[in-house]
């Protein structure tokens, strides 16, 4: 029986490890952590997520899936967008700094999810999937699910923030599922399992 094709998950992030594993779940492809330790130095999610995916196939040999993510707040401009990771050292700290520059703007604290995927091969091609995910921030964590901002995240229509959800339930709505979605939908994985396999591995 052959082996299953391998796909590189470039994070060292294990909350998002968790979410690829579960939102690629049957798609007969085996995902591999690799943390290429990339600077992000892009500009936007898409050449952020591209970086990751490109490093990663690159140092591995194996097709590789980047990804970059973000949440854009409307009182603040769209901060912190590609910054998000970068408020704080811990998910704590970084959700009370954006509270804290929230305060004193009126609410609702409308904004939204972004989330860009990148899918790279060895051979050099790479391709971008995006997704986003509306709703508002709150000003006070709920919930211990999730990661990031996902405490302070309130998702219309259902009551909860992400960090009040269970995996199945977040899936439905978020920015990552979404744009794993497009990924499904375009068919590259289905492509990139036969190429895999043609190859022996």
């Amino acid at each position: 029986m052959p082996d299953r094709p391998r796909l590189v998950i470039a994070s060292g992030n294990a909350g998002k490890i968790r979410e690829y594993r579960d939102l690629l779940a049957g798609t007969g492809v085996e995902l591999v952590a690799f943390d290429s330790e990339v600077d992000e130095a892009g500009e936007t999610y898409a050449e952020n997520a591209r970086l990751k995916a490109e490093t990663a196939s690159s140092r591995s040999g194996l097709p590789a899936l980047g990804d970059d993510s973000g949440l854009e707040v409307e009182a603040l401009g769209g901060f912190p967008g590609i910054r998000s990771a970068r408020l704080g050292p811990t998910q704590k700290e970084r959700t009370e700094e954006l509270l804290r520059r929230l305060e004193g703007t009126p609410r609702p604290w409308k904004g939204r999810f972004v989330c860009v995927i990148a899918l790279a091969t060895p051979g050099g091609e790479t391709r971008t999937f995006e997704g986003e995910c509306r709703g508002e921030v709150v000003p006070e964590w709920r919930g211990e699910a999730g990661f990031g901002y996902d405490p302070i995240f309130l998702v219309p229509g259902t009551g909860k923030t992400f960090g009040e959800m269970p995996p199945e339930e977040k899936r439905k709505y978020s920015h990552r599922a979404a744009a794993a979605r497009a990924l499904l939908k375009s068919g590259a994985l289905q492509h990139l399992s036969g190429s895999i396999d043609a190859r022996g591995r």
